[in-house]
Formats: C-alpha cells, structure tokens, sequence
C-alpha cells in the first residue's frame, strides 16, 4: 500500500509545471566607490559647465590681449559708377574705346567755314584729354565708371592711459577665478558621490534591519500563537503579538521606498541606466576608505582650513582685483590716448573689365593721432563711480565670504567630532542591545517574562542598529567633507549630515500597543 502511494505521488508530481528561473536576467553590477567616483566625472554637467567657464575667461583674456598689439586689415572693394554729376565736362568715361596716338585728324584747317572749324576743335580738346591720362582731366577719378580699391590698414596704439593693460590683468581675474570654479564643481561633485553612494549603503543596511526586525516579529507571533493553542498563553498576547507584527510592515515598505529612491539618485549622479540592478561593494564600516585610493589619499593630508584657502575666499578676492583693474582703467579715460594709423592703397580706373596689375596707383600714408577727452556729457565720470562701485562691493563680498569660510570651517570640525563620538559610541550599544534581546527572547521562550519586555528589547536592539548604520554613514560623510573643505563652496555639500529619512520607525507603535488589531 505504501508502494503505491510513493507512485502515484511520484506521478502527481511529475505533472505539475516546473518553476523555471527567469532566463537572460542580467547579475547585478558590482559597484566600488571608486568606480563611482570614476564614473562621476564624465558624467557630470557641472564640470562641463565649469570648463566652459574657464574657456570663455581665456577668451576674454586672449580679446584683452589682442589690443595690445599692432592691428592689421585688408579691404577690396569694386565701384560701378551709373550715373555721374561730371558728364558733359569731358571727364567721363568712353565706355572702352581705346586711347588715339595722335590728334592731328582733328586740327581744323583755316579754308573750313567757321561751323566746321568749331566742331573739329571740340573734337581735338576731347583727343588731347584722351590722349595724356597724367595731363589731362581725362585721369583723373572723376565720374570714372569703374573703380577698384585694394587696402592695408596698419594701427598700433602707443598710449591709452592703461585702460589696455589694466583691461588684461582682469581679464586674468577671471580666468583665475574661473580655473577655482572648476576645482570647486570637482569637489562638490566628490562630496555628492560619496553622500548618494552611502545613503544607498545605508538604505540598503535599514532594509535589511527592518526585515529582520519583521522576522523576529513574525517568529515571536509563531511561538505565541503555538502557546495560545496548548492554552500557556491568552488571546489578548496573540493579539499583541499579531499587532506588533503588522505594525512593522509599514516601515518595511517605506524603507524599501527609500532605497529605491536612494539608488535612482545614484544611478542619475552616475549617469547609468536606471533600470540596472546595481550591487554596493563598499561597506558602511570606518575603514571604508581602505579600499578606495582616491579617498584614502584625500582623508590622509590635514586640510588647510584657513579663511583665506577657501576657493570661495581666493574667487572673491580675484574679483576684488579684476574690480581695481577696472577701477584704473576708469581712470585712464582721462588722459590723453595716442595712436599710429597707416593706410596702403592701390587704386585702378579701367574702362571695362578687370584692371591689369600696371593699371593701379598707389597711396600710402601714415598718421599719428593724439586724442583728449574735453567734454564727454558726464560719461567719464560716472564710469569711475561705477567702478568704484563695483571695488567696494567686491570688497565687502570678499570680507563675508572670509567671515562664512571661518564659520563654516568650525562648523565642519565640529560635525566630525560629532560624528566620530557617535559612532565610537554606537558599537558598545549596539552589542548590549544584541545581548539584552537574546537575554530576552530566551525568558521569553521559556515563558518566564512577558511579551512587552521581547517587544521592549527587539525596539532598542532595531534603534541601536540604525543608529549605528546612521553614525557610519555620517562618520564617513564628515571624513571627506572635512578633507574637501579648502575646495568646497560654502554652500556646497550638506550643511550638517543628513539624517535618512529611511530611518525605521517600527518598534515605538509595536512597544506601546496594547489594543487589538488595526490602532498604529
């Protein structure tokens, strides 16, 4: 009989469909935070935008530069004449009949009647102007019909009263200041990555405490519902028991939410595609740097926290010279200004067509200029009240900005030593926390305490466990920024770690329930 059973169970189960696993799922990718902060850089329009910065200055420096030096232009032009206020003065144009060698067709002949000779006179004047080019009104540019130009033009100013020269120095201003802006997107860029890799880290760790918070929820209801049937146990420890399980769901779900959220953020940081699982190799543990070089190096040199290393503090005080520059330049629009001007010229008058090369005359001339401001309506004068202006904000933002760099570098110092009390503090708590719930769940067991004092235990054995993984992430946070600080804006980075919002909240409404089911 027991033969048969065994087959026909052998043949029952052979015709049931068989879970196949999910075919050509890709492994999760393996991510270092190293790798992230590899994979940040390219990724990151910040330092795009910065680098754009930076070439614009050098553009601005080199067009200040430019005007230093000599300047130098060509010019070709072409001038078809159709109409002339110089025709009928025998100056215009023949339209292309060649030049006459000789007048003497035209000479009029005493035996003429006087008619005769009056026409053969105008003929030889119009001979003769066509005749000599040099010597007659015929050459010369009047009512031509074509016209060709070609042109150098060659300046170089001499004195502008360091209008020139001071508009370089801040043109450099900003091409300093704006080389500072891409070290400053480079660290805040670090600092972000560092921050987005650990919330994951951490949300991953409240994931995990969570759901072992909800085993153990899930194991101590098993156990009072087994009590409740041999009749050890009444209906209102089932009832809390089930309470306290459903009450630690809701957190769960939340947790989950978080590091979903946690990991879009680290795969848009990344620029990587948002639907591939990824895997943080990198643990929330304080030798976390050990393997990753970039950091380990950084958090290895003391950082220079001085006002006045702050890329914050050195961009205001570039400004404050690109604002002096300006300031004398300002001032150099009342002295006098002197250039050199020279202009080489060919010019051609062909009767059609194109000019042979022998056909062009020259003009060439140089000219010195000297030009003063007399009268200028008020404009130079409110130029320099502009600039001054302009010098005394500078200046005021520089000293706020050297006033937030001391504040904020104390603050900075501050939050680690925080962060690393809390997180030395955290592992003594969390091991009386694992031994006081073991403790616990034992007397528990053997039925020798009650289910509030299980309850009570699992509730500070879950804090001490996100608070140790909260103190890590923190720890770790304030390491770099600490060692990031002379790169740092002063409004880079967070203000003060920030406290994960997926922080579990499951054993306060678990501790303190006493009622049925369904009350939070």
């Amino acid at each position: 009989m027991s033969v048969r059973r065994f087959v026909l169970a052998g043949l029952l189960l052979a015709g049931l469909p068989q879970v196949v696993s999910p075919q050509g799922a890709s492994p999760p990718r393996r991510l270092t935070l190293e790798q992230a902060l590899g994979l940040a850089v390219p990724a990151s329009e910040a330092i795009d935008l910065a680098r754009s910065g930076v070439d614009r200055a050098e553009g601005e420096e080199r067009r200040a530069r430019s005007s230093l030096l000599p300047q130098l232009n060509g010019s070709a032009s072409f001038t078809r004449l159709l109409k002339s206020q110089f025709s009928g003065l025998g100056v215009e144009d023949t339209g292309g009949d060649p030049a006459p060698t000789s007048c003497d067709a035209f000479a009029p002949l005493p035996a003429q009647p006087i008619g005769e000779r009056v026409a053969a006179l105008e003929q030889s004047v119009r001979c003769v102007s066509r005749l000599n080019p040099f010597g007659s009104l015929g050459s010369l540019p009047f009512g031509r019909a074509n016209t060709w130009n070609l042109g150098l033009e060659a300046s170089q100013t001499l004195f502008a009263g360091g209008r020139l020269a001071n508009g370089v120095r801040a043109a450099g201003a900003g091409v300093r200041s704006a080389r500072l802006g891409v070290d400053a997107a480079r660290a805040e860029l670090t600092l972000r990555v560092v921050e987005a890799y650990y919330d994951a880290a951490l949300a991953d760790r409240l994931v995990a405490i969570a759901q072992a918070a909800l085993d153990q929820a899930d194991t101590t209801l098993t156990q009072t519902a087994l009590r409740r049937e041999v009749g050890t146990a009444p209906e209102f420890d089932l009832l809390r028991a089930t309470v306290a399980r459903d009450n630690l769901r809701p957190p769960r779900i939340q947790a989950e939410a978080q590091r979903d959220i946690a990991y879009h953020s680290l795969r848009h940081l990344l620029n990587l595609p948002g639907a591939e699982p990824l895997e943080l190799v990198t643990a929330l543990t304080d030798t976390a740097f050990t393997g990753v070089p970039t950091l380990a190096a950084l958090v290895a040199r003391a950082p220079d926290t001085s006002a006045d290393q702050r890329v914050t503090v050195r961009q205001a005080a570039e400004a404050v010279a690109a604002q002096d520059a300006l300031l004398r330049a300002a001032r150099g629009e009342l002295l006098p200004a002197i250039s050199v001007l020279s202009q080489y010229g060919k010019v051609a008058y062909p009767s059609g067509g194109l000019p042979d090369w022998n056909d062009f005359y020259t003009n060439w001339n140089v000219v010195v200029g000297l030009q003063v401001p007399l009268f200028t309506g008020g404009r130079l004068r409110a130029g320099r009240e502009v600039a001054r202006a302009g010098l005394a904000e500078a200046e005021l933002r520089r000293r706020q900005a050297a006033e937030g760099a001391s504040l904020d570098a104390h603050a900075a110092r501050a939050r680690l030593d925080a962060a690393a009390a809390t997180w030395t503090v955290s592992a003594g708590t969390i091991a009386q926390a694992n031994r006081a719930y073991e403790i616990a769940e034992v007397r528990f067991r053997e039925g020798i305490s009650t289910q509030t004092e299980l309850l009570d235990a699992r509730l500070a054995l879950q804090q001490a466990e996100a608070n140790r993984a909260q103190a890590a992430r923190d720890y770790l946070v304030a390491r770099v920024r600490f060692a990031l600080i002379a790169d740092l804006p002063l409004d880079g980075g967070s203000a003060a770690p920030a406290r994960s919002q997926s922080s579990p909240r499951p054993a306060q409404p678990a501790a303190s329930t006493s009622t049925g089911p369904g009350f939070p």
